[in-house]
């Protein structure tokens, strides 16, 4: 059994996606918050397998929710719903360490196939949203553009032997992320843009699983990735 904790500040999207929910006998929704102050304290308490948080809330928004649920080692996974498919909101919500990002007009097919993707320890963004991924990767580059998008492609059949696949711009920028380095610390080092440091960063911790530095640097550590 999944538990869920369901965050937004409607009752009646609560109520909507609770409803849904009623005839799929592998979830459960253990709980409920109207803002995100509420959730930090009641996902702490329940420990869900997942939250399901809305990104629009008054006193606290979804992105802030995850980001601090992200930095208190919380082990539940985190889907965003929203009804935005801006570049800004998805960008910042993959930064504070979501597992998903879907859009509230998706179908119920999706939705429960988002569930069972983070359910797994995989990542789950919507069609719209992973195009969305692709287009800031391409209008983030620099001037070596073309020269990155080749790299880019040639990395992602070069990979190193290694228990996740990691590319070998990967690996060098899971040492420097380990090392506490910021992504615009980590594009200086390896003279890329900080956006593709961005992509690769994303890219890595959806390969090992991982949603934040401190389980980046456990799991590398356990597999003996980095001195």
């Amino acid at each position: 059994m999944v538990s869920i904790v369901l965050v937004d500040d409607h009752f009646l999207v609560r109520d909507g996606i609770r409803s849904l929910l009623e005839d799929e006998k592998q979830y459960e929704v253990i709980g409920e918050a109207s803002d995100g102050r509420e959730a930090i304290d009641l996902v702490q308490s329940l420990q869900p397998d997942i939250v399901i948080c809305d990104i629009r809330m008054p006193e606290m928004s979804g992105i802030e929710t995850v980001e601090q649920l992200t930095a208190l080692s919380v082990s539940s996974k985190t889907i965003m719903l929203s009804m935005h498919d801006s570049d800004e909101y998805i960008l910042q919500s993959i930064n504070a360490g979501a597992d998903g990002y879907l859009l509230k007009d998706a179908g119920k097919e999706e939705f429960l196939k988002a569930l069972s993707t983070v359910s797994k320890g995989n990542k789950y963004f919507s069609g719209d949203v992973s195009s969305i991924l692709v287009k800031n990767l391409l209008k983030g580059l620099d001037n070596k553009s073309e020269e990155e998008i080749v790299q880019l492609t040639v990395e992602s059949k070069n990979v190193n032997q290694n228990p996740f696949d990691l590319t070998k711009r990967e690996s060098q920028i899971l040492k420097l992320a380990v090392s506490g380095m910021t992504n615009k610390d980590i594009a200086a080092e390896l003279d890329i843009s900080k956006r593709t440091t961005e992509v690769h960063r994303f890219n890595l911790m959806k390969k090992m699983g991982v949603k934040n530095v401190l389980e980046l640097s456990n799991t590398a550590r356990k597999y003996n990735m980095i001195s």
